[in-house]
């Protein structure tokens, strides 16, 4: 018969159970990082911030009067953020009497709760301004007057918020903080601006500090951070008031800057990464610039620059040799040659934001009109468009491409169209 007495008593037993023990809590404490890093990140711009979204059979014209309007929800307040949509719901903040909050909806647009934030910004073009991060079961928003917080997607129950201005001696800007959150395995990185608390790594979890950078000291632009993933190291690459910087994920460390040329501070475009070179456009500084990095992500060379792409919130779409955006001072679209820098074409349909799936670009103006724009290398020829005539106030907002569906966010309203091509 088995004599678990003897069993447990056996010392080489224990010691064999021991070991046992610590290399499972080894294994597990080395495969952490590997599970974070796997997990996908919902947030601003698609996947990777580029504004590509991945969308298949999608109409290649419209009906004159646009694409079917499946739902409209238009109850979210206030705000220029765009949506982030998961398998089961969406996400959007909205301001209402001052006040930020998180709006979950299913995919119909139905209503399912709110979850308070923060104090949001009203003293100009009143509104959220952010778009939240989604990160396994977890919220991550931002809010116009520096709150950071983390939810639970389920309940909407905040789990931990931190005050930019208060807790990390941040500083405002003219427009108000604008960032949306970007995450880095258990890291989430913030902007306070402040001279000694410039850029800041929180536990994604507790909230707590693991790093403070100290940048060029200066106050934050309203850029949404670009992660740049290098074999040694991630760069997270962001805008202040006058400068672009490259700063070390792993411990806060300034790696290189970029100084801007422009008095203003509107540096708003996420920047784009590919084969070794950095991408960035702005309206209040350089123009458009082609950065090279080097291997170790520590140095940068300048490439070229072109002051005449001078798109200021509308962010860019680089497709294969091309880059294509909208021209603030020219109110019109331009494509440009990724390799010189040289304008190719330009485009009649006024300045706005610039997305791209399925082949065609999908541009929004602060008209309140959309167009399908078919990019063919340094051509740009407008296939279809029409006018959003629902919702309120400005059109900043980026709208979302998700398995066949349109979201356009305009003020109070979130707008569904059909763009699934049924044929």
């Amino acid at each position: 018969m088995w004599n678990c007495d003897k069993v447990y008593l056996n010392p080489k037993y224990l010691i064999i159970m021991r070991i046992f023990y610590l290399l499972t809590c080894l294994s597990l404490f080395l495969g952490l990082p590997g599970v974070l890093a796997s997990q996908e990140v919902l947030q601003w711009r698609g996947s990777d911030r580029s504004g590509m979204y991945n969308g298949t059979n999608l109409l290649k014209s419209w009906p004159e009067n646009g694409p079917a309007l499946l739902w409209e929800f238009d109850g979210l307040g206030n705000g220029y953020g765009s949506p982030v949509i998961t398998e089961k719901n969406i996400f959007i903040n909205g301001e209402i009497d001052t006040v930020n909050y998180l709006f979950a909806l299913d995919l119909s647009g139905k209503f399912l709760w709110k979850t308070k934030i923060g104090k949001e910004w009203t003293l100009n073009y009143p509104g959220d301004r952010s778009t939240p991060t989604i990160v396994g079961d977890r919220i991550y928003v931002s809010t116009g007057w520096g709150i950071v917080a983390c939810m639970d997607m389920q309940t909407g129950k905040t789990i931990w918020s931190v005050d930019m201005i208060n807790d990390l001696h941040g500083r405002i800007n003219t427009f108000g903080l604008a960032e949306s959150l970007l995450v880095d395995g258990d890291k989430v990185f913030c902007m306070p601006g402040g001279a000694d608390t410039n850029v800041v790594a929180l536990d994604r979890f507790s909230g707590k500090i693991i790093w403070i950078s100290k940048g060029l000291g200066q106050i934050p632009a309203y850029c949404s951070p670009l992660l740049v993933k290098l074999p040694s190291r991630n760069i997270m690459v962001t805008f202040t008031k006058h400068a672009l910087l490259g700063i070390d994920s792993r411990d806060g460390s300034l790696l290189w800057s970029h100084k801007q040329d422009g008095e203003g501070d509107v540096h708003v475009n996420t920047p784009f990464y590919e084969n070794g070179f950095l991408y960035y456009i702005t309206g209040d500084g350089n123009g458009s610039v082609k950065l090279k990095l080097s291997d170790d992500g520590t140095v940068i060379t300048e490439i070229w620059r072109n002051p005449a792409c001078d798109n200021t919130m509308g962010g860019f779409i680089k497709l294969n040799h091309y880059i294509y955006t909208a021209s603030y001072g020219n109110r019109c679209w331009y494509s440009q040659d990724a390799e010189s820098g040289k304008i190719s074409d330009s485009l009649k349909f006024d300045k706005g934001t610039t997305n791209y799936a399925d082949g065609m670009l999908y541009i929004y103006n602060e008209k309140g009109q959309i167009g399908l724009v078919k990019p063919e290398g340094p051509k740009m020829e407008l296939i279809s468009s029409f006018r959003i005539t629902r919702g309120t106030k400005a059109h900043y907002a980026h709208p979302v491409i998700n398995k066949g569906i349109l979201y356009v966010r305009h003020g109070k309203s979130l707008l569904a169209y059909d763009i699934f091509n049924k044929k």
